[in-house]
């Protein structure tokens, strides 16, 4: 069985969900290629793949969650989903739990990406702590879409709510190009001393990951060895990232074969399920 615990969903009714971009402006991706959940379905089938992690289109629909809350309503048999808030609004605790109520299992913080290009400095903000205490008291993982720019704050917030378990988007997206033992990554790797921290291994991975002197070869291994697969997930980043889904799973499948079949197991399969329960049922 293959979990993708990262893929997006974009509606064609723009009137009954209104593009609200983070950032202002709307990524091109959700512009030029946008997958609705019926056609994610079918992508799915095609690949192989049994459930999918819906994750908010934050450079499309900002914190409105409202397609990816009734796509999941629609088929809670293939998808769950992850929302996302802003955590320094006053009442984030109230829109953390109204999305959990709606059966979304997941929270993102969205800090940097292709619609802002500047890390945002409000990762460990205390205004920001009591969004992450209701993560932590509803049970629920939180993604964070940042930079390795950004990590000394991540650690503090690693560090103040231990309890709650903490997804790093394609790792950060550190530079892989200096080869083992790939200096560049080293604060990356510094997380592995956290055990509520877990990494979701992407398109974007996969292709650093043989970049200058980065080899399959030497940096999963290597991955594995620093946080164990049990912390590491798969996601497509479909339709984000350029390809079918069954093109993107077949180049993470077999970057990946590198690693023994139990490792593989995990990372395309058995830690989604670790992380969303809810797959399960």
């Amino acid at each position: 069985m293959t979990i993708d615990i990262h893929p997006h969903v974009i509606s064609t009714d723009t009137e009954r969900y209104p593009n609200a971009p983070v950032g202002g402006h709307k990524s091109n991706w959700s512009h030029e290629r946008p997958v609705s959940a019926e056609q994610m379905i079918a992508a799915m089938d095609e690949a192989g793949i049994a459930k999918s992690v819906l994750v908010q289109a934050s450079t499309c629909y900002g914190h409105d969650n409202s397609y990816v809350g009734d796509s999941v309503a629609a088929h809670p048999d293939r998808f769950t989903g992850v929302f996302s808030v802003d955590p320094l609004a006053p009442d984030a605790p109230e829109k953390i739990r109204h999305w959990t109520q709606r059966k979304l299992t997941g929270m993102r913080l969205f800090t940097a990406g292709s619609t802002m290009q500047d890390q945002a400095g409000w990762i460990d903000d205390p205004r920001s702590f009591p969004a992450w205490e209701c993560a932590g008291e509803l049970g629920i993982p939180v993604c964070m879409q940042m930079t390795v720019k950004a990590i000394p704050q991540l650690i503090h917030v690693l560090e103040r709510f231990p309890s709650v378990a903490v997804i790093l988007d394609h790792l950060a997206k550190p530079s892989l190009a200096d080869g083992p033992p790939y200096a560049n990554a080293a604060a990356v790797f510094r997380l592995a001393d956290y055990a509520n921290l877990y990494l979701k291994v992407s398109p974007h991975t996969v292709a650093e990951a043989q970049n200058g002197r980065a080899t399959f070869e030497t940096f999963f291994p290597l991955l594995v060895s620093k946080f164990g697969a049990s912390r590491i997930a798969w996601g497509s980043n479909f339709p984000a990232s350029k390809g079918t889904l069954s093109e993107l799973l077949t180049a993470s499948k077999e970057a990946l074969s590198v690693l023994s079949a139990e490792d593989r197991d995990w990372i395309f399969a058995k830690t989604a399920f670790r992380l969303y329960p809810s797959l399960a049922g």
